[in-house]
């Protein structure tokens, strides 16, 4: 097995915020806006927030909600929770009200750090939505049924709400608790091992429920240390990585690999052509990654011609690169395959080197420290190199469980994590991915779990049923399309049908292919199920006119 490279303090998030603000000190750390803060900073801005949070009962084992955007806040709200033991829950900030609330109640989240709202989207009015007690509680005594488990809410930002707090105040709180000072937080954090849950982080399942998959602090720290091997990133480096944090290759890949090197950030609140070129040019970026239609976006900007982009030298938006560091052929870049429940990638290979042609295709190998297998996804049984079948993993960056499942319904009884992905390894040990075992989404780097979807369609008054696939596509990998059937003399077009799932689903998860049919233009089994393979060739034709 190849040599893993791990961290060489202990990875806590404790030791990780000292060891980081001691090697890097004003080193700037992460930017957003007009607001930028260093490697010391974070360190000292989440100690203080970090004797707030225990000065209002929050303690070790508790679940923290985590709602913001990228950048210093996020960092900060992290590592004051992280450090003290308290268990972070990073919410996705597309969430609309019923996402939102059932992440929090599964989540079990004790205290919610958020901004009031981002982009539109007015988080405290959708907390209300999904649970309207909280309009007639207080933040001294938070009790609501919707929530049980909810006791504050901390808002970074203007804060109107008699049940809610200036997360301001409760850092301030931290400098009049003569009891919680900075010996009493270091007695704390030496309470915090690496083997503590850190993060409980969701993505969307094969069902219409996401999964909080549970990651250690060891698990955390070490494989964004050992992922660091394979990518060309140094201090000296200024990173665009659009990524949100809220998911796990943003949060690992990004956030705690780019600390882990002293990076500096950049992040934007959502991308903009023009806004993202000022940007990365104003902020001399050196490495610059996102989706492929960023580049195309940037270079069809106006301005693109007339930005000095010549610090950039690395990442995946070729299009903005010198004509010298561009790949000759991008589809021999390495790719790698990764998920929630693995902390990110778990096959992966050299990211900035030229693969050969025998290689076209692959998705790395086994990352150092993990081991895989490929199983009959009937069976079980371990099938030879070669073979393909379903792949399952095991290792230090496995998570620690899927919340509120038992063990056994997670692990099989030698440890491994089937994946649901169906792939092959070839005689040297690289991986070919082949398709999803289940019916997964995959669009844009977000996953969709079609029964999600389907349960909104299906609630709209005249539609009968529906079936939700993933169609290919060259930009975004696949696109969420919808075949519908309406009730007989129904009326519904595409747009508004899109426009009413808005207030349920977020953006990404709305289908952008709406397709109206009868019953019987649809492909069904001799058993009366969708056959959502032949389904999805057959939308395929229509959107392409074949």
């Amino acid at each position: 097995m190849a040599e893993t490279h791990f961290p060489d303090f202990e990875p806590t998030a404790p030791v990780l915020a000292r060891t980081l603000a001691e090697r890097f000190g004003e080193r700037a750390l992460i930017l957003l806006g007009d607001e930028r803060i260093s490697y010391a900073e974070a360190e000292t801005r989440s100690a203080r927030l970090a004797r707030g949070l225990l000065a209002a009962g929050v303690g070790k084992g508790m679940h923290v909600g985590l709602l913001m955007p990228n950048g210093p806040g996020f960092v900060t709200g992290w590592l004051a929770a992280a450090r003290i033991g308290a268990v972070v829950v990073p919410l996705n900030t597309f969430y609309k009200a019923r996402e939102l609330g059932w992440v929090l109640r599964h989540a079990d989240v004790h205290t919610l750090l958020t901004v009031p709202r981002l982009l539109g989207n007015d988080y405290l009015a959708r907390l209300e939505q999904f649970a309207p007690s909280l309009s007639r509680g207080s933040s001294e005594a938070l009790l609501v049924p919707e929530l049980p488990c909810l006791r504050n809410v901390f808002v970074a930002g203007t804060c109107d709400r008699p049940w809610a707090r200036p997360l301001s105040d409760v850092a301030a709180a931290a400098d009049g608790a003569a009891a919680v000072d900075a010996s009493f937080l270091e007695a704390v954090e030496a309470q915090v091992t690496p083997s503590d849950p850190m993060l409980v982080i969701y993505s969307s399942g094969s069902t219409a429920d996401p999964k909080g998959a549970v990651h250690s602090h060891g698990a955390v720290i070490r494989h964004a240390s050992n992922l660091n091997v394979f990518r060309d990133v140094t201090g000296e480096d200024r990173v665009f990585s659009p990524m949100p944090f809220f998911w796990v290759g943003g949060f690992v890949f990004s956030l705690v690999s780019g600390m882990l090197k002293g990076a500096f950030l950049l992040c934007q609140e959502s991308f903009e052509a023009g806004a993202t070129l000022e940007l990365l040019e104003r902020e001399r970026a050196s490495v610059a990654a996102g989706w492929p239609h960023y580049s195309k976006a940037m270079m069809d900007h106006p301005s693109f011609r007339e930005r000095d982009l010549s610090c950039i030298r690395a990442g995946n938006l070729y299009d903005v690169l010198p004509e010298s560091l561009r790949p000759k052929d991008p589809e021999l870049r390495s790719n790698s395959l990764g998920m929630t429940e693995t902390c990110g990638p778990h096959t992966i290979e050299r990211m900035d080197v030229d693969l050969p042609e025998s290689l076209r295709g692959s998705f790395g190998r086994s990352v150092p420290g993990l081991e895989h297998k490929i199983v009959d996804p009937g069976t079980g049984e371990e099938l030879p190199p070669g073979s393909t079948g379903e792949i399952c993993v095991r290792g230090y960056s496995l998570m620690q469980g899927l919340y509120k499942l038992e063990r056994e319904d997670v692990f099989d009884a030698d440890g491994y994590y089937h994946t649901g992905d169906m792939g092959r390894f070839d005689e040297n040990g690289y991986l070919y991915f082949e398709a999803r075992l289940g019916d997964m989404i995959k669009t844009a780097g977000a996953n969709v779990a079609p029964r999600e979807v389907e349960v909104q369609l299906d609630a709209l008054p005249e539609v009968t049923s529906s079936f939700v696939v993933g169609l290919p596509d060259p930009v975004r990998g696949q696109e969420v399309a919808a075949a519908i059937v309406l009730k007989r003399g129904a009326s519904l077009d595409a747009d508004r049908c899109r426009e009413r799932l808005r207030d349920q689903l977020s953006a990404y998860k709305i289908p952008r292919r709406v397709f109206f049919c009868e019953k019987d233009a649809l492909p069904f089994t001799d058993s009366g199920k969708i056959d959502k393979r032949r389904l999805a060739t057959l939308l395929a034709e229509w959107r392409d006119g074949a």
